[in-house]
């Protein structure tokens, strides 16, 4: 059990193990399925976009499927919201759900509106819930959509163009492809821990 965790974590051995189909199916996961939270997004991506500038995959056909697959993800987690409503809140907590993601997501969609859509798409956690919220808060479909569609090309062109244009610059790009993943790990984390930090009560 635990080396199928190492592996669907492990954004190097998903890549090397399915190649573009396992990238794509697991942003879609992410962003589609309500368990996908704890799968690596950002440094997948990032990885993902690296390993096409050295030629193990098609960087024209990584662009399009994880592009369709933030999109679809996305379409199917705000159908889910819609269809499950407020029931969702009152789930109990598991192994693969936990509610307080859920409100996290809501924190977000309150704060920023409409433009959550955008902002998850780089925030871990948030980026699986988002849509759900956005469902179940009965977004028109329309406004989601047009968000949807923004923000999974912002996300995928800026992670993979990062990760491509990191493996171009730098010589044998692959010395430091755990330092830089660990990079864009915590630049991801850092919204949450900003989050975390501000609600903090001060020390009297």
């Amino acid at each position: 059990m635990s080396s199928i965790i190492h592996l669907i974590t492990n954004p190097q051995a998903i890549v090397s193990a399915f190649g573009l189909v396992g990238v794509t199916i697991i942003v879609f996961l992410e962003t589609g399925a309500f368990f996908g939270f704890f799968f690596p997004g950002d440094s997948l991506l990032f990885t993902a976009g690296l390993l096409a500038s050295q030629g193990y995959l098609p960087i024209s056909w990584l662009l399009v499927c994880v592009f369709l697959a933030a999109i679809s993800g996305d379409t199917v987690g705000y159908a889910f919201g819609k269809r499950i409503g407020p029931a969702i809140f009152t789930k109990e907590d598991s192994l693969l759900f936990n509610r307080a993601y859920v409100s996290k997501a809501q924190n977000f969609y309150e704060k920023y509106g409409t433009k959550t859509i955008i902002i998850a798409r780089f925030v871990p956690i948030v980026r699986t819930f988002a849509p759900i919220v956005a469902g179940i808060g009965a977004m028109k479909y329309r406004t989601f959509l047009v968000f949807n569609v923004i923000g999974a090309a912002m996300w995928t062109c800026l992670v993979i163009g990062l990760g491509y244009g990191f493996g171009n610059l730098i010589p044998d790009p692959d010395r430091f492809l755990l330092p830089a993943i660990l990079v864009i790990v915590a630049i991801s984390a850092a919204p949450a821990i900003y989050e975390i930090l501000k609600k903090r009560e001060p020390v009297r």
